[in-house]
């Protein structure tokens, strides 16, 4: 059998470049490569779109939703980078771990929507407890998160990695301060909610890596709930994963959650901490892995058929 080819539209970008870094040495499938004077060649870029088997587009939406429109050829599967189709209902989002029937869907599909970072790290926690009846669609729920600066593209990482910078950007420092982050609408329909999140994000003066955190009181949820039950909730809720992990009862027995400790990997840590009265839900995971560029490479491994943990670093 033929290996399937591939094309990164955008690879130049920060996703592009890390979804190349994760499939350059990669035997199993073939990598078509556009030649550097021919980047901006639409022509060009079109011709190696319908010759792939699956594109990933890792561009602005904008530049997205044109790139669609090159693609004539319908055996050629798209996995879209961008925040542009997480909510079309013709696209499947790209979340396999959020149940049988989600890893079905990406496996046949040939639209998938890659999942956002910020919107990984929520719908990891939110969506199976709505799924699942213990956490009412409306309920008024807060979300903080702390991220690496890579999140932010090439202008960010620029602005963080001069030799001369300036002095604010060693503190972490809110953004999307209007409450209106381009995640959030993917965040309210993967998990069911019809109340949006206050959501308030941070960016920080590390590369990689980010922590999702829900508070919650436990008489907002179904049944008597302690952190002891809601950590086992989500083991027999993400049983089997490759990549989601609970972290044991006695973490962080430091009393600290750290945000770049699984930077270069496509893992996903929960972590479930309070006491009788409150929760704090987490998720940790790399903004750039699991958070997008690793989470796309899961996906065509999916799609292909291959193991899900091909070329991913655990």
């Amino acid at each position: 059998m033929s290996k399937p080819k591939i094309y990164i539209d955008g690879k130049e970008g920060t996703t592009g470049l890390q979804i190349y870094d994760r499939l350059a040495d990669r035997e199993d499938i073939r990598l078509l490569l556009i030649d550097e004077d021919k980047r901006k060649d639409t022509a060009e870029r079109k011709r190696l779109m319908n010759e792939a088997d699956v594109v990933f587009l890792c561009l602005p939406d904008e530049a997205a939703v044109e790139a669609i429109e090159l693609v004539e050829n319908p055996a050629t599967r798209i996995i879209d980078a961008s925040t542009a189709h997480r909510t079309a209902p013709d696209w499947i989002y790209g979340f396999p771990e959020l149940g049988k029937e989600a890893r079905e869907a990406i496996r046949t599909a040939g639209r998938v929507a890659n999942p956002g970072c910020y919107a990984t790290g929520f719908i990891s926690l939110i969506a199976p407890l709505v799924r699942r009846g213990l956490l009412y669609p409306d309920a008024p729920l807060t979300c903080h998160a702390l991220s690496g600066y890579t999140g932010g593209g090439k202008k960010a990482i620029a602005q963080y990695e001069a030799a001369e910078r300036e002095p604010e950007l060693v503190s972490p420092r809110h953004y999307a301060v209007t409450l209106s982050h381009k995640h959030l609408p993917e965040m309210v329909q993967l998990c069911g909610l019809t109340r949006k999140p206050i959501f308030m994000p941070m960016i920080c003066d590390f590369p990689q890596g980010m922590v999702v955190t829900v508070p919650l009181y436990l008489d907002m949820l179904s049944g008597a709930q302690s952190p002891d039950s809601l950590r086992q909730f989500y083991r027999d809720f993400y049983a089997g994963s490759c990549f989601v992990t609970v972290r044991p009862d006695d973490a962080p027995t430091c009393g600290f959650i750290g945000s770049n400790n699984l930077a270069g990997t496509n893992d996903l840590q929960i972590f479930v901490c309070g006491n009788g009265e409150q929760v704090m839900l987490s998720a940790r995971l790399d903004n750039l892995g699991k958070g997008a560029s690793g989470a796309a490479v899961q996906n065509m491994n999916i799609m292909l058929g291959f193991p899900e943990e091909a070329g991913l670093v655990k």
